[in-house]
């Protein structure tokens, strides 16, 4: 493949295609040689200069689910949850459902007074052992990620919170601090945040435990990576605050309420049940 070839990102930026990145990533949804080989001779026969992110994405995807709709699937994670926008409300609600799958309760948009100001806290969560306070930082584009200045800020807000009392699940003080993102850290951000004490949680940390590795243990994949819902269905389902496939497995007369009828709504059960590997 002509490496000299430019792509263009979701911000309209060029930069040059780089084949490993594309390898790496279709391995690191469980794609095998043979798969990934097709893929690349398919790609290498379609890629013109200038070609969008967005393009090669879906030649990839279309690809995988012929080979496999578990690879394709994730495959598609990460695009899938930058898709819980074009606002990062979808997103605060995902995050809080992560706490409430590890048994927290959870609430979201809360304002919460600092020794200072108040400050408005996207997601609170607490158990009998702790107050946990959150900052979802959301990103449209994949290849935005949440920098140092980021991190500084979040820790100044902390600082801030520390030393008040607050009423979730009794009288206590802030235990954690979190910033989570659907995106990457940078390695100041992670370097930062690991000397200061702040939980990071992203797409590439930890090594062990990040956002894809609690997707797929958790069986909290985002109801956008479902390929048998078109882009008006995904848009009427986040106003009506589902987040989950799951949301809809275990409600499944959402889809009724945004005017789709069988088989249409045979077709995307099934399809949860094969993402979520549900019996």
């Amino acid at each position: 493949m002509n490496h000299l070839i430019t792509i263009t990102k979701a911000d309209g930026e060029r930069e040059l295609f780089e084949e490993q990145k594309l390898v790496g990533s279709l391995k690191n949804a469980g794609g095998n040689d043979e798969i990934i080989d097709d893929i690349l001779e398919h790609l290498n026969r379609e890629i013109y200069d200038g070609m969008p992110t967005s393009e090669i994405y879906a030649h990839a995807f279309k690809l995988l689910r012929s080979h496999s709709m578990p690879v394709a699937i994730k495959y598609s994670l990460r695009r899938a949850l930058s898709e819980l926008g074009p606002d990062g409300f979808p997103f605060e609600k995902y995050v809080a459902k992560i706490f409430q799958a590890w048994g927290y309760e959870t609430l979201t948009d809360q304002m919460i007074m600092g020794g200072c100001v108040s400050h408005e806290m996207d997601v609170v969560a607490w158990d009998k052992k702790k107050l946990v306070m959150v900052e979802a930082k959301f990103h449209n584009e994949l290849d935005l990620k949440s920098d140092l200045k980021v991190a500084l800020y979040i820790k100044a807000r902390f600082d801030d919170i520390k030393e008040n009392m607050f009423d979730y699940g009794g009288k206590r003080k802030l235990d954690e601090g979190w910033l989570v993102t659907n995106t990457k850290f940078t390695d100041q951000a992670i370097r930062y945040g690991e000397c200061v004490g702040i939980k990071l949680l992203g797409w590439n940390y930890p090594q062990k435990g990040n956002l894809q590795d609690i997707i797929e243990s958790l069986r909290l994949h985002p109801f956008t990576c479902l390929t048998t819902l078109s882009n008006v269905n995904k848009k009427n389902l986040l106003a009506k605050g589902v987040v989950l496939c799951t949301d809809i497995y275990d409600n499944p007369n959402v889809l009724t309420e945004i005017g789709l009828k069988s088989p249409n709504t045979d077709e995307i059960i099934a399809e949860i049940k094969t993402v979520c590997q549900i019996k």
